[in-house]
């Protein structure tokens, strides 16, 4: 019977000055974790539990399996910045990604930027401007139940919009699932692959992310085909999606992805249940685990409204901001998000408050 192991961070601080006297850098970032949960599981059932302080931790590794010790390394895995053209996205610190859906069906903003060139240009600029370190550009809503997009159709709205932001020299994600759209948006001049299905929707895509050169985020998603939020059925949503999220990464590792070009993302609201998606934010430290980058998405979703009166989505503000907030806390480098300028201007004080520069921990003691 072959067992799993999950290295959870659970204590994490603002500076390595922890009570135990040590603690570890997650990801090369802003974040410190002195305590760790090590999580056994065999055929998707937990079997054991055991807490270490960092010191404890590094004293029993020689001791337990391998994968624990690799997890461990992962956990501290300072990561490469994002190559976008001319532009360096750096991942030792957070930044924003800004949504640019041009769409007709978007839950959030109604396609209002899909039918006037000048308003999506507008919209695009003012996220630039604001601070935003990439567009991500969608042809195709994923709602749960939105209609399937004719690729022509997607690669009609997608291309425009790109020339656009490449004429601004942004830093382009392209947020689809087709390898024509990827070709076709790489060549308009953007960057990135945005891919909710993980390189699955298309057999094609693998090897053609793989032999563009080009950084890709996997999302997880529990359906196929054009129900991605289909089959969400999960023993544990948390140990679940990190299992996933391992085969998508060694997938594309196999086919040819250079590892400094994979992101991770736990795909919040894809298939999963309110409580779900809330056991998912509060263990997203876990994630780092994995060895890659993390992308959180959760700006104006459905959580949001059924933890406040079904606010709808044009109102998720507040919603949106506390959960970026949280992601921050748990060391995600990037934050997928509809309101720009309040999600960087949140970040950039949250940022304050953890620059050691700034803030003054000697009353913390040795």
């Amino acid at each position: 019977m072959t067992t799993s192991f999950y290295l959870r961070p659970i204590a994490l601080a603002a500076s390595p000055q922890c009570e135990d006297g040590d603690a570890v850098r997650l990801a090369g970032g802003m974040v410190y974790a002195s305590r760790f949960a090590l999580i056994a599981r065999e055929e998707f059932r937990v079997v054991s539990r055991a807490r270490y302080s960092v010191p404890e931790l590094r004293a029993a590794l020689s001791g337990l399996p391998d994968a624990v010790e690799e997890q461990f390394d992962n956990l501290q895995r300072s990561h490469a910045p994002l190559q976008c053209g001319a532009r360096t996205v750096r991942l030792d610190q957070p930044q924003v990604m800004g949504i640019l859906n041009v769409t007709p069906d978007s839950f959030s903003d109604g396609g209002q930027f899909m039918d006037d060139p000048e308003v999506a240009n507008a919209h695009a600029a003012a996220m630039v401007e604001a601070g935003a370190a990439i567009i991500d550009v969608g042809g195709e809503s994923t709602r749960p139940g939105a209609a399937a997009v004719w690729e022509g159709d997607e690669l009609k709205r997608v291309v425009p919009a790109v020339e656009r932001l490449a004429g601004m020299g942004a830093a382009i994600s392209i947020d689809t699932r087709r390898p024509a759209v990827m070709e076709a948006a790489l060549a308009a001049g953007g960057h990135i692959f945005n891919d909710v299905s993980a390189l699955r929707h298309d057999p094609r895509s693998l090897e053609f992310a793989a032999g563009s050169g080009a950084p890709v985020v996997l999302m997880h998603a529990p359906g196929e085909g054009e129900d991605l939020h289909g089959n969400g059925h999960y023993a544990d949503v948390v140990l679940d999606v990190f299992d996933w999220l391992a085969q998508r990464r060694d997938a594309a590792l196999a086919a040819g992805i250079a590892r400094e070009k994979i992101v991770l993302d736990p795909g919040l609201g894809f298939g999963k249940s309110l409580a779900e998606n809330l056991a998912l934010m509060n263990a997203l430290p876990l994630f780092h685990a994995l060895g890659q980058p993390l992308l959180l998405g959760v700006s104006r979703k459905r959580m949001i409204g059924a933890l406040s009166n079904e606010a709808p989505a044009h109102k998720r503000l507040g919603g949106s901001i506390a959960l970026a907030m949280k992601g921050l806390d748990a060391g995600v480098q990037l934050l997928r998000v509809h309101d720009v300028a309040e999600t960087v201007q949140a970040r950039d004080v949250w940022r304050g408050l953890r620059d050691a520069a700034l803030t003054d921990f000697s009353q913390l003691g040795d």
